[in-house]
Order: structure tokens, then C-alpha cells, then sequence
């Protein structure tokens, strides 16, 4: 039997105070993963053997170590944070089981906080570049949104497999003469030493670009750019392109009909999408952008309200509790280390309006008072913005509570000037929200019964619209 043989393998994992030991067998290592296999592969039974992971924290691999000798992973209720890491270290490990199981897991049921945390995703994917599913889930995204990623500040960072992957779409929604511009834009990134002007290049800088390019140049469908566009865009970089490509290039523009030695990949298309019965898509089925307006007032502690022309701000849907779930523990996975959020909730049988601003990050590791002059909590009688009532925090050293039960008690604001919070994990079926008299704001913002249960709830990310 297996377990007759001696523990002769140490795994260090993390490092400093976080560094922890994990003793375990060989064969069943090399059994399970064939990156320990490789690992263990000139070791006896007799060998002591010291492997070192300082990149896998000890609560990760806590996960692995179960999941090696057999024992089962509850993802049904894992942190989806820790989950995406699981995956990742199952994936580094080379579990292809375990890693494939999470990914589609997480494609399949937690949806909503990858597109939440996209960029992080879309990043980690690649630099691993095993996640076939996820990338394809995070492209999918991208050919209806293109400017998640191409107007995105981190555009110049991405990977260039990543770019590699999206070039290859044939429905990416982009005139190809922009894509271009978008490839030429990330090769300049990766070399930071070109001239700003191109007209002071050298011929070795252009041969740098090529270089830099060599993967994503034949990813581009020059034959369905425009001849003014070729002349514009291409033109300046000819010397990046293959000769034979550019001559090709020009002859086509005069006589497209002759063929030509070099490859014409097909146009991209445009995927219709059926038009949903509602063409337009609300940004919240609770306030309208005329509350938003007024919030972002508040916000900005203006003495008159914000039109809904003139609003600086977005707001960002996070979380929706009727698409995400109504479990406390949903709002401090999907919120966590989100600031400048807007919470609204809709109260049962009334329409009552009643919501919060935090400008702090939710942090679902800390269980602490957070301190702040610029929260406040807020309500609309009747969801009418004409019966508003907004108290301001007072006490800022009190000016939200997080709580150590984050299974049960999501937001508290104050001392439950607004809190939300459930028994059996479901805000909306017991009638424990509260909004209670003042203490640490201003002034209490309902007047009616202080515990009441709701119809839906709203996260909103508060940004700054670019000008």
C-alpha cells in the first residue's frame, strides 16, 4: 500500500511569515500531476526531496494538497476569488482535471464577476495561455465591446498572444484599417526607444517594429483596407511589411482583379445580433438617470442638482442582486475592492428607494470600522427623486462597519443608519434590512418602519466620464 512508504517530499510554499511546510509521497505525486512527475522523476522512495513554490500561498495549495490525496473541493461554495486562483495553480501544477473542471465552472455559473473583473482576467489567461475556454469566453466579449481592450488604458500591456488571438476573429467589428493603427500603437509600446516623430526613424528602427510585429503583421487583412487608408496608414511602415506583400499591395489598389503571389485572408465579418424586445438596455431597473443625476450631486456636494446632460459620471452596474444572487456573501465577493460605489434597493410593497455612497473600497478581509467624511445614505419615497431625503456621515471614524459574518450581513452603514442583511442568505425573503434612526449621520432618511425586505438591489461603480 501506498501509505506503508514514508513522507519524502517537502513542499514549501509562500514566503515569510506565510511560508508553510507540506509533507507528502512521491508516488502519489508523480501519480496525480506530471509537473511533479517531472519534478520527482530521478527520486527513490528513500530520497528526501525539497520542492519550493514561494508564488502558491499556503491557502491555495491547502486546496491542492486535499485535492492529491483524493479528497473532494466544495466549489459550489468557494470564495470565486480564491477559485480563479485555484485554477491557476492547478493549471501551473499541470491538475488538467482539477483546472479544467474550475474554468468551465466559473464560465458556466460565475459569469458576471468575470466580466466584472475582465481586465485581470483577460491579463491571467494569457499569461498562463492554457485557458482555451476562458479565452474564447473573454474574445466573445471583446467582438461585442472592442473598446474593452482597445481603448482600454492597459491596451498597450496586453500580451501578444492576446492580440494574436483577437486578430484572428473574423468577427471583430473594427474597420481594418484602425486595427491596424491599434498594431501599430502596441508594437511602438514594447519599444519605448523610438523616436516620437516618424519621420526621424532609421531603417534599424523600422527592422525593431518588424521584429516586435513579426507574429501580428500577417493577422492583418490588408486587401479590405481602402486605398486612401493605404496610402495614409500603411504607406508610412512599408518597411515593416514583406516586399513582396507591398508590391502586391499597390497593384491591387490599381488592378484588383489581377491576382496576386501573396496571401488575401478573407474580410472580417459583422455578426448580427438579434435585437432583444427591449432595443435599449437600462442601466438600472431601479433609479433612473434622473436619480443618478441627483446622487452625483450629492456626491460632488453641489448646492443645485446635476441634469441628466450634464452628469460628469457613470454609473458602472457591479452587481445586480435578481442577475447575481441575493446572498450576503455575493455582495463581498463581486464588490470586494471596488470604492466609489452607489448601492440602491428597492423595497418591497412601497418602491421605496433607499441606498448608500462609499467611497472607500469594500474589503471583505477586514473587519473594522472604515473611516470617511464623504459617505452618505439616501432614500426616494415612492422612487420619487421630488420626495429625496440625504443624511451625510457625522461621525467619520463610524462611518461604515465591516463586519466579520459576511455570510450574513452585507453593507452597514453607521451604526444601521442602512444595513442589509439575511438569515438564510437571501435578502429579498426575510424582512431584516434596516434603516434605523440616526446616530453617526445626519439624520434618519425613513420615517416608516425601520426593518423592511426588498424587491431588487443595485451596485454601481461611480466613474469619472471621459472628456
Amino acid at each position: 500500500m501506498i501509505f506503508n512508504n514514508k513522507e519524502n517530499v517537502i513542499i514549501e510554499v509562500g514566503e515569510g511569515l506565510n511560508k508553510k511546510t507540506f509533507t507528502a509521497h512521491s508516488t502519489f505525486l508523480r501519480y496525480r500531476s506530471s509537473y511533479f512527475n517531472k519534478e520527482l522523476e530521478n527520486t527513490s522512495h528513500d530520497d528526501n526531496k525539497i520542492i519550493t513554490k514561494p508564488n502558491i500561498s499556503a491557502q491555495i495549495f491547502e486546496f491542492i494538497f486535499k485535492y492529491i490525496y483524493g479528497e473532494i473541493i466544495d466549489i459550489e461554495n468557494m470564495n470565486i476569488k480564491i477559485m480563479f486562483k485555484l485554477m491557476i495553480t492547478a493549471n501551473e501544477l499541470e491538475f488538467e482535471e482539477l483546472a479544467e473542471k474550475l474554468e468551465n465552472h466559473l464560465i458556466e455559473y460565475k459569469a458576471s464577476w468575470l466580466k466584472t473583473h475582465f481586465t485581470f482576467i483577460y491579463h491571467s489567461i494569457f499569461e498562463h495561455n492554457k485557458f482555451k475556454n476562458l479565452e474564447k469566453f473573454c474574445n466573445d466579449i471583446i467582438v461585442k465591446h472592442p473598446s474593452i481592450i482597445f481603448e482600454s488604458a492597459e491596451f498597450t500591456s496586453i500580451y501578444e498572444t492576446a492580440l494574436m488571438s483577437i486578430l484572428k476573429r473574423d468577427d471583430l467589428p473594427i474597420k481594418e484599417s484602425e486595427i491596424w493603427d491599434y498594431v501599430i500603437k502596441w508594437g511602438a509600446s514594447q519599444n519605448p526607444t523610438l523616436p516620437e516623430k516618424l519621420e526621424k526613424w532609421s531603417d534599424e528602427n523600422f527592422m525593431t517594429l518588424k521584429a516586435t510585429l513579426q507574429q501580428c503583421l500577417p493577422l492583418i487583412r490588408y486587401f479590405h483596407i481602402s486605398n486612401s487608408d493605404v496610402m495614409s496608414k500603411i504607406k508610412p511602415y512599408y518597411k515593416i511589411l514583406d516586399k513582396q506583400l507591398w508590391y502586391d499591395l499597390k497593384r491591387y489598389l490599381i488592378l484588383p482583379d489581377q491576382p496576386v503571389e501573396s496571401i488575401i485572408l478573407p474580410p472580417r465579418f459583422i455578426v448580427k445580433q438579434e435585437l432583444p424586445t427591449r432595443v435599449i438596455e437600462l442601466f438600472s431597473i431601479i433609479i433612473k438617470e434622473e436619480h443618478a443625476s441627483m446622487i452625483s450631486s450629492w456626491i460632488d456636494n453641489r448646492p443645485t442638482n446635476y441634469s441628466s446632460r450634464n452628469n460628469p459620471y457613470d454609473f458602472q452596474l457591479i452587481l445586480r442582486g435578481s442577475k447575481d444572487g441575493f446572498a450576503p456573501r455575493t455582495f463581498w465577493d463581486i464588490c470586494d475592492g471596488h470604492a466609489n460605489t452607489i448601492v440602491v434597493t428597492k423595497v418591497k410593497e412601497t418602491n421605496e428607494i433607499i441606498g448608500g455612497f462609499n467611497p472607500i473600497a469594500w474589503d471583505k478581509t477586514k473587519v473594522e470600522w472604515v473611516k470617511t467624511n464623504k459617505s452618505f445614505i439616501f432614500s426616494f419615497k415612492d422612487g420619487n427623486i421630488q420626495n429625496s431625503k440625504l443624511s451625510r456621515v457625522q461621525i467619520e471614524s463610524h462611518a461604515l462597519w465591516y463586519t466579520a459574518d459576511k455570510d450574513k450581513y452585507g453593507l452597514i452603514f453607521g451604526n444601521c443608519e442602512f444595513m442589509m442583511t439575511s438569515n438564510i442568505s437571501d435578502f429579498t425573503q426575510d424582512k431584516l434590512n434596516k434603516c434605523y434612526g440616526s446616530c453617526f449621520y445626519e439624520k434618519s432618511i425613513r420615517t416608516t418602519e425601520d426593518r423592511f425586505s426588498i424587491i431588487d438591489y443595485e451596485v454601481f461603480k461611480v466613474v469619472k466620464k471621459s472628456i
